[in-house]
């Protein structure tokens, strides 16, 4: 009985993996992502991808994220400082910015 429940159990894990894995984006030949920011960079800025949140730039810069292969916009913003944009081309190797925010003077 208890064989059956394991199995069963990993079946019903089995079969969600692969329904996940078939909504999401086909991430098959993605792209690592990292960002370093200086010690003075404000944290909680926004990242956008293709004019998509991710998340606040700290998460993203501590865990980095995965980009399909192709041409991809960041973007990183926060009020008061100039919004700074990159364009990346993600392919095979990973991809690190370094992302400097310049605050808008007074």
């Amino acid at each position: 009985m208890l064989t059956s429940r394991k199995n069963m159990s990993l079946s019903r894990a089995l079969l969600l993996t692969v329904l996940l894995a078939s909504c999401g984006p086909n991430l098959r030949g993605a792209v690592s992502l990292r960002l370093t920011i200086p010690k003075t960079a404000p944290s909680d800025a926004s990242v956008l991808i293709d004019e998509e949140y991710i998340a606040p730039l700290a998460y993203v810069a501590a865990h980095g994220v995965r980009l399909p292969e192709g041409e991809h916009r960041i973007t990183v913003q926060k009020e008061g400082y100039f919004p700074w944009d990159q364009l990346v081309v993600a392919g095979r190797d990973p991809i690190t910015l370094n992302v400097e925010l310049v605050r808008i003077p007074d």
